[in-house]
């Protein structure tokens, strides 16, 4: 069975473009194999053992990519009262404000503000709606937020 992986449009473009960055490097990771093997006894060559390494490093992510790419579910953004996949909400505890968009595991990452419905960030906003309040546990302690508008 093919695991289906819900990414937002914008997410699988960054996908693809990080694909295609890849596969233009395999020559030259080739390249620094070929030189390496001439230096001699591979038992003992620590140029090409990187080298293979950066090879092995390098095919494995692009499969990686090709997968999701292939089984990728795009997200579907629309207005919607309730927070769900794709959602784009702003929180306030305070004097503070904080936005996150909800999006796949695959693409989550907390420093653009990305937050993936399985964490536990996204498994407390998902359903709420404006005006709900909710806490959401971290390291640091509860902190308790409302919902100022889902987009």
């Amino acid at each position: 069975m093919k695991k289906h992986y819900q990414i937002t449009a914008e997410g699988k473009k960054e996908l693809e473009l990080e694909l295609e960055e890849l596969k233009s490097r395999r020559g030259a990771v080739a390249d620094k194999i070929a030189e390496a093997r001439d230096f001699g006894d591979l038992s003992e060559n620590a140029e090409y053992d990187a080298a293979r390494e950066e090879q092995g490093l390098l095919e494995t992510r692009i499969a990686e990519i090709e997968d999701i790419v292939t089984n990728a579910e795009i997200i579907k953004t629309s207005k919607k009262s309730a927070i769900g996949l794709g959602s784009r909400v702003e929180l306030k505890t305070g004097a503070k404000t904080v936005v996150y968009t909800i999006v796949g595991p695959v693409e989550a990452n907390p420093l653009e503000g990305k937050v993936s419905n399985e964490s536990p960030i996204g498994m407390a906003l998902y359903g709420k709606k404006v005006d709900d309040k909710v806490t959401i546990t971290t390291p640091k302690g509860d902190i308790n937020y409302t919902v100022v508008s889902v987009g």
